[in-house]
């Protein structure tokens, strides 16, 4: 932004410590518990549970980094904003342009996702509809999105009540497939690590959203332990009652574990219903995203990273209308033309390479040995997981980081050569 463009308007702070949760709880229990448990279960055999315990480590270092910075810089964009500030624009935007690319190729996954659970010859047509309708939602305010959200969480919630009940109360349960080992090897737990982390990232939509919520110094820190407690303990809950009845071996080779749990544990009616939940699920994570991915747009765009006429904010509505817009078409023109499923390896590196600049940052606010301990383990942890993920999803999330810092070179050339400024 140059120094005579006129700021862009503050969005509107409506946001309450439940909504923020809720919203949190929104992105942190969507799809991902339908699908996640059977790729780590291949990865790590009977070290799946220790791999969600290397995963919860790694996210509640992330979490409360997030939360710390979020009380200090409570504007849109997250870590966008926090590595901007505190470590120097470049960083900043090198976490803003990983979320916001890797995040809208999540985006259409998910909406691909509620296509193929809702109606699966038809799922390019109903993933479309999804996004339509869900960007028509946050168009209308955050506080109908919170509203929605509230709606999606107490569905998937209750589903999954009823699937740990039938798991652990039938007779095929067995505490024995609990057995905690490593048959996948340190490599494997790690890797089942960074594939269920993924699952329960949302609560960085909390510190994205930072611009909207009520008292952010006293809401945030708040808000984003609480969604990640609540997060941890329904995967732990789910994932015990669903090894139990399936064990590792087989939980790793299942399609659609939850359904092939509740099917196992001899209550096959049940699997419609765990399907209708996968789909709420899968339109929670959508909605989460898209606010989440235009609040990030919106900060780049105020910075003219992206560009200027995204930071527009409605006079009415008080949110960032074009960016959601924007965000909106680009997602619905993907889930119509290309089935990203099964090619968004890179928004997992694209993540890990967020928190790692969000742990960088919060390093940086105080000099203290005992402060510095929780940044630095997330800071490594997002590093080592990172890492950990398969060979395909590390190299296209490195390519896609390195296609940014070109595109970030080009520009501050252009600016130098042509006379323009920066931020």
């Amino acid at each position: 932004m140059t120094r005579s463009d006129p700021p862009s308007p503050e969005l509107r702070r409506t946001l309450g410590v439940g909504d923020a949760v809720v919203i949190g709880l929104g992105s942190m229990v969507g799809a991902g518990i339908f699908a996640a448990l059977a790729p780590a279960a291949r990865a790590a055999g009977s070290g799946l549970l220790l791999g969600l315990a290397v995963a919860a480590v790694v996210a509640y270092c992330n979490a409360t980094s997030s939360a710390r910075l979020a009380a200090l810089y409570p504007a849109s964009g997250g870590t966008y904003v926090y590595g901007r500030e505190r470590l120097g624009e470049f960083w900043g935007y090198l976490a803003g342009w990983s979320f916001v690319v890797g995040k809208t190729a999540s985006c259409a996954a998910m909406a691909l996702t509620v296509g193929a659970y809702v109606w699966p010859g038809q799922a390019h047509a109903v993933a479309v509809a999804a996004v339509v309708a869900l960007t028509a939602v946050n168009y209308g305010g955050v506080q109908k999105s919170a509203w929605l959200t509230r709606a999606i969480v107490a569905v998937v919630l209750a589903v999954l009540a009823c699937v740990v009940v039938v798991c652990l109360g039938s007779g095929q349960s067995d505490a024995g497939r609990l057995a905690i080992g490593a048959s996948g090897g340190v490599g494997g737990v790690l890797e089942a690590a960074g594939l269920l982390f993924f699952a329960f990232a949302g609560y960085a939509r909390i510190a994205t959203l930072g611009e909207e919520v009520r008292d952010p110094a006293r809401t945030i820190p708040r808000a984003i332990p609480l969604a990640l407690g609540i997060a941890l303990a329904v995967y732990v809950c789910v994932s015990v009652a669903v090894l139990s009845v399936l064990g590792s071996e087989a939980l790793g080779q299942a399609g659609a574990p939850l359904a092939d749990a509740v099917r196992a544990a001899g209550v096959p009616g049940l699997v419609p219903v765990v399907r209708v939940g996968a789909a709420v699920a899968a339109l929670g994570s959508l909605l989460a995203l898209i606010l989440g991915v235009s609040r990030t747009t919106l900060a780049m765009a105020r910075d003219r990273h992206l560009p200027g006429f995204l930071a527009a904010v409605h006079p009415r509505f008080q949110v960032p209308h074009r960016a959601e817009l924007a965000v909106g078409a680009v997602v619905a023109v993907l889930a119509a033309t290309v089935d990203v499923r099964g090619a968004i390896g890179f928004s997992s590196f694209g993540v890990l390479a967020y928190y790692a600049v969000a742990n960088a940052s919060a390093w940086t606010l105080d000099s203290a040995a005992a402060s510095r301990v929780v940044p630095v383990v997330g800071l490594v942890g997002c590093v080592v997981l990172a890492f950990s993920l398969p060979w395909v999803s590390v190299g296209v999330g490195a390519g896609v980081l390195a296609v940014g810092v070109v595109a970030y070179g080009g520009r501050r050339w252009g600016a130098r050569r042509w006379g323009g400024q920066g931020r």
